[in-house]
C-alpha cells in the first residue's frame, strides 16, 4: 500500500508550497530514469493571425525562481508567436515514471547576459549552427545548410572568439500554474495542481 501526504496523494507530492521546489525533485528523478533528454517538454503557442495553436519539443536550459527558461532562433515561429501573444504552456512527461508536469504562464525573453552565458556554454558546433540556419526557413537542399556552416566556421575560426548572433537568445516562462500528474492503475490518476495567487501559491487536488 501506497504511503500518502498530508492531502492523501502519493508521497512523491510531498507536501511543499512551492511547486518549483517539487518540479526540481521530480527532474532530479527523471534524469536518473529516463533515457534521453529528461529535460524535453512540449512548448504551446498561439500565432498572431488567428489564435491558431502551435506545438514543439524544445528542451529546458535553465531553473530559477523567475520560471523556466529555453533558447530558440528570435526569428522562429515560437518566437513570432511569444511577440505577439506572451503566454505559453509547457508539458513534461516521464514515461518511465508514469509523471507528467504542466506549467502556463506569462513569458519574457532573457537578459544578453544570460543569453551570452549559456551560449558560450555551447559546443562550438552548436553554437556555428545558430549563425547558420535560419530556422524553420524553406532550404532547396541539405547542401545549402552544409555551405552555410562551413563559411560561418571560416569566419569564427576561434572558438573563444565566436559571438552570439542577435537573433539568438533566450525566453523564461512565469508560471501561473503548475499542475503535477502521477499515472495510476484504471486510470484512477492523482494531480495536484498549484495557482499563483499574488505571490503565494494555492493547493487544489483535481479528478483524474
Amino acid at each position: 500500500m501506497n504511503q500518502k501526504n498530508s492531502l492523501g496523494l502519493n508521497t512523491c507530492f510531498m507536501d511543499l508550497e512551492n511547486p518549483l521546489e517539487l518540479f526540481k525533485i521530480w527532474m532530479s528523478e527523471a534524469e536518473k530514469r529516463e533515457i534521453n533528454d529528461p529535460n524535453a517538454l512540449s512548448l504551446a503557442t498561439t500565432n498572431k493571425n488567428n489564435n491558431e495553436p502551435s506545438v514543439r519539443m524544445v528542451l529546458l536550459k535553465g531553473l530559477s525562481n523567475r520560471g523556466f527558461v529555453f533558447y530558440t532562433n528570435l526569428n522562429s515561429p515560437k518566437s513570432h508567436d511569444l511577440k505577439n501573444n506572451p503566454k505559453a504552456a509547457m508539458c513534461f512527461h516521464w514515461k518511465s515514471l508514469q509523471r507528467q508536469i504542466r506549467i502556463s504562464g506569462n513569458v519574457t525573453q532573457v537578459t544578453d547576459e544570460e543569453a551570452d552565458k549559456y551560449y558560450n556554454s555551447r559546443p562550438y558546433e552548436s553554437r556555428i549552427g545558430a549563425w547558420a540556419s535560419d530556422q524553420s526557413k524553406v532550404i532547396s537542399n541539405k547542401n545549402e545548410l552544409l555551405k552555410k556552416i562551413e563559411k560561418y566556421k571560416k569566419k569564427y575560426k576561434d572558438e573563444k572568439k565566436l559571438p552570439r548572433p542577435k537573433h539568438w537568445s533566450g525566453w523564461c516562462l512565469n508560471p501561473s500554474t503548475i499542475e503535477f500528474w502521477l499515472g495510476d492503475k484504471y486510470r484512477i490518476h492523482e494531480r495536484l495542481k498549484y495557482n499563483k495567487i499574488s505571490n503565494n501559491w494555492k493547493k487544489e487536488i483535481l479528478y483524474p
